[in-house]
This record gives structure tokens, C-alpha cells and sequence, in this order.
């Protein structure tokens, strides 16, 4: 079995084919997680794993990004999005479905558009926010999947500073956040290994040779495996829409840098999602 523990199904992307993409993956034994990136998406997110009786779940959360408005292109149609602020309340509801295994994707993006101003503020808006909804995620016993670019000289800190002030409500036995579609280097995993977070690699790896001294060393409970879909394609599907069932093709890089197999990348893979995630 693999486990795409990080896809978009719940996207413009997947409109018109997304039980088709959930019931592919499926039917090649790989369950998956899809996430939200604001409230309309986590609802999303939620209705597509309450469908199924098994092997589809749902995260619920807001991306830093959905804190200011954007513009979304799909199919050459451009989509003005709003802007969201956090509700608490709202976040709370969806929370509570037994099908909710993560509130996320939260995080820290310190991508700034052409044009962007304000930088200091949107930073502190941002770390807010995380701050806010890593609460949300101990009030209800889940996991945090964590986004970040170009942001963990901040992250870091943040999460140092969140587990001191919370660690007699953070769980023993399993992991309390993963750092999803993992950009730093080795030192830097080591660094959210010691708080108690684990990391998770995309098809990036099947084309960028970066973190293959980091997988060979990692130990085996510290990763999962996602697509990040319909982003992140991997080799040899790049320029092509990426769905929950190319995740193998994650597992088996994996499995060739450490010189094991796909079997065995797919067991420890899925044995940690399910962890984490609280699953039997």
C-alpha cells in the first residue's frame, strides 16, 4: 500500500475528473489525504473524504497565501480569489469530523508577488495565523501540515518557541506536525526531528538530486511520501497534471537512493502516515 499523504483533489485543476483521480488511486492500493488551502477548499476537501468509507481523508486549514488576495488561472479561465480571514469557529466545525486527520495546510510563504508591500506586516499577519491555528490543531488532538517557503529562518523559531510553550499537550507517541514538500537542507531536518515534526518529500526528488544525502540518512519514521497534486509532477510524467496514484513514483526514487525497495519505502512510508494521522 502508499499513502499520498499531501494532494490537491479538492482544486479547479480536478473539477471535472476528481472521483475519477480518488478512485484510480484507490483501485492501485494508495489512500490519500487532500488538504485545504482556505475554508471553501477544506469543506471541499472534506465532502470528497466523507464519500468514501475508506482510503480518503481530509486536512482543514488556511494558507498563508489565502490571507490576501490572488489571482487563479485553470483551464486559461483567470479566477480573482478574496482574501480570508481566520475564523476560529469555522475551522473548529470541520475539525471535528471524524473524517478531519490534520489541520492544513498552515504555514509561513514568504514569496512576495511583484509589487507586494508591507512586508513586515504580512510576515507578522502570517506568523499570527500559524500561531492560531496550531492551537486549533491541540485543541483537537491533530497533526499540523506545515507549508513554507523561503521562511524558515521564522518557522523554526516559531515551532521552538510553540513546543516549549506546549509540551505537556503534545503528543508522545507520534509526531505533532509535518513540514510538507520539505525545501531545507540536513541540518535543518534535524532541527524539526528534535521537536518532535517530520518531513515529507514530492516529486521533486525524481529531478532534483538535493536531498539524496539527507534520504539516505533519514531515518525511517522522520518521512512520508505526497505529490503535492496536480503540482510537484514527477519524472517521467513533468508537464503533466500530477495525481494521488504517480506518488510511487516518489516511493520508488526513494527506494534507489537508499538501496532498498519499493515495498519496503511503501511500508514505513504508509506505517508513518497512518501514525500521525491516527489511523488503523
Amino acid at each position: 500500500m502508499l499513502f499520498d499523504s499531501h494532494c490537491h483533489i479538492n482544486t479547479e485543476a480536478f473539477s471535472l475528473d476528481a472521483d475519477r483521480v480518488i478512485k484510480r488511486a484507490l483501485e492501485n492500493n494508495t489512500a490519500l489525504v487532500i488538504i485545504g488551502t482556505d475554508y471553501k477548499s477544506s469543506k471541499r476537501a472534506l465532502e470528497y473524504a466523507n464519500k468514501y468509507e475508506s482510503g480518503v481523508w481530509a486536512a482543514v486549514g488556511l494558507h498563508p497565501q489565502s490571507l490576501r488576495p490572488y489571482t487563479e488561472e485553470s483551464n486559461g479561465v483567470v479566477k480573482e480569489i478574496p482574501a480570508e480571514i481566520f475564523n476560529s469557529d469555522m475551522y473548529s466545525v470541520l475539525s471535528k469530523f471524524p473524517k478531519t486527520v490534520a489541520v492544513g495546510e498552515i504555514g509561513l510563504d514568504y514569496a512576495w508577488r511583484d509589487g507586494d508591500t508591507d512586508i513586515s506586516v504580512r510576515k507578522e499577519e502570517q506568523k499570527k495565523v500559524l500561531k492560531e491555528q496550531l492551537l486549533l490543531a491541540r485543541h483537537f488532538d491533530l497533526p499540523a501540515i506545515i507549508h513554507c517557503r523561503q521562511a524558515h529562518d521564522d518557522l523554526l523559531p516559531l515551532l521552538q518557541t510553540f513546543r516549549q510553550e506546549h509540551k505537556n499537550e503534545l503528543p508522545k507517541d507520534r509526531p505533532w506536525a509535518v513540514v510538507h514538500c520539505f525545501s531545507g537542507d540536513e541540518n535543518l531536518a534535524w532541527e524539526y526531528f528534535k521537536l518532535g515534526v517530520i518531513i515529507s518529500f514530492t516529486g521533486l526528488i525524481t529531478f532534483s538530486q538535493r536531498w539524496d544525502e539527507l534520504i539516505r540518512k533519514v531515518p525511517e519514521d522522520r518521512i512520508m511520501i505526497e505529490t503535492d497534486s496536480p503540482y510537484m509532477t514527477p519524472e517521467p510524467h513533468r508537464g503533466k497534471r500530477n495525481e494521488p496514484v504517480l506518488v510511487k513514483h516518489v516511493a520508488e526514487r526513494i527506494a534507489e537512493i537508499r538501496g532498498t525497495t519499493l515495498e519496503k519505502v511503501a511500508e514505513f512510508t504508509t506505517r508513518n502516515a497512518k501514525n500521525i494521522f491516527k489511523l488503523r
